[in-house]
């Protein structure tokens, strides 16, 4: 789709300077332009890129003032920035805006379909699953029995959704995620091995939860692993059986979360961060890159660093004698020495 300069002008309230029907078709960064592409300036240590990008058309503030000559439509803004994601946004709207369902796609006949659907190829909707309004499946996707995904849902390629477990509306699932896997349960049985554990509970992912790609959030034992409202994972995230994961809160890469855990609302966990099984986390707990929880948290509002997790500003000024122990090791065998010579 092609828009021009005056056109986007109206969209985000801005002003022109310079040709009012210069097109675009594309965004881009501003050292990257291209002649048909749209950019923004923001930060100022981009400024030089400015009279050198071949972008048609630039988004930059009102007040801001030109040093030389620009070969590029300007439109200004309050907030390039601001205006620049609005672009983004309705872009990805019109990108992402897909209907109908694949003629190799397979939806079972006792599935319930609303309107508007989008199913890509080989996607597949099992018996009794129930599909909300203006939900997208892309290909290859498999929504399993009894399943139910709420209005406005979007399930990128791959994802897989075994039976009975429940999503809400507006969620987004990125490739290759898994929901309702088997949980890690056996219970040792004789010397021959362990006996695996039936998991018949589900998974209920609630309203506004966006999922990353290749995430795995497995099953209860009994009644439900819970994703609550407005939850935000990033890319490979395990949420193991009977886990609760409260309103708001954001998990980073490479996140663990054990058995039977409940994680209080607006909680921050960064990177590669641990959770042994059965624990309590007060809600608006923030946890550094890398670290790892065994002791419950009871106190709102912390932050903790550390395997095993403590309070980060005492970790910090701990930290400054765990790079010298080795020095301060050194130090005291002299000393030893010395009071042994005395």
């Amino acid at each position: 789709m092609e828009f021009s300069a005056k056109q986007i002008a109206g969209i985000l309230n801005g002003q022109i300077e310079g040709d009012e029907n210069a097109t675009i078709s594309k965004l881009a960064k501003i050292e990257e332009g291209v002649p048909g592409s749209i950019s923004f300036l923001a930060n100022p240590l981009y400024t030089h890129f400015l009279y050198t990008t071949r972008a048609s058309l630039v988004i930059i503030a009102k007040d801001y003032v030109l040093t030389g000559p620009v070969t590029t439509t300007l439109i200004r803004v309050d907030n390039p920035g601001n205006a620049f994601a609005k672009l983004l946004e309705m872009y990805n709207q019109v990108k992402l805006n897909k209907s109908g369902v694949s003629k190799q796609a397979y939806i079972a006949d006792s599935a319930k379909m609303g309107s508007n659907i989008y199913a890509g190829e080989f996607a597949v909707v099992a018996d009794n699953a129930v599909i909300g309004n203006n939900v997208k499946i892309y290909p290859q996707v498999y929504v399993g029995e009894n399943v139910t995904i709420g209005d406005n849902t979007t399930l990128f390629a791959g994802v897989k959704i075994y039976s009975d477990c429940v999503i809400g509306k507006d969620c987004i699932i990125h490739s290759g995620t898994v929901i309702g896997s088997d949980g890690f349960r056996f219970a040792p049985e004789n010397e021959e091995g362990n006996k695996k554990i039936p998991q018949i509970g589900n998974v209920v992912i609630e309203d506004d939860v966006e999922i990353g790609a290749n995430c795995a959030i497995d099953r209860a034992t009994l009644g439900s692993t819970i994703l609550r409202k407005g939850v935000k994972f990033d890319n490979l995230v395990h949420i193991a059986h009977n886990v609760e994961i409260g309103e708001n809160s954001y998990l980073a890469a490479c996140n663990v979360v054990a058995g039977s855990t409940r994680v209080g609302k607006n909680c921050m966990f960064s990177g590669q961060v641990g959770l042994v099984g059965h624990l309590q986390i007060a809600d608006n707990t923030i946890v550094t890159a890398q670290s790892g929880l065994s002791k419950s948290i009871t106190k709102p509002g912390g932050v903790y660093m550390g395997s095993p997790a403590f309070d980060a500003n005492k970790y910090r000024k701990d930290y400054i004698h765990f790079r010298n122990l080795d020095e301060l090791a050194q130090r005291i065998g002299k000393l030893e020495k010395e009071s042994k010579n005395v």
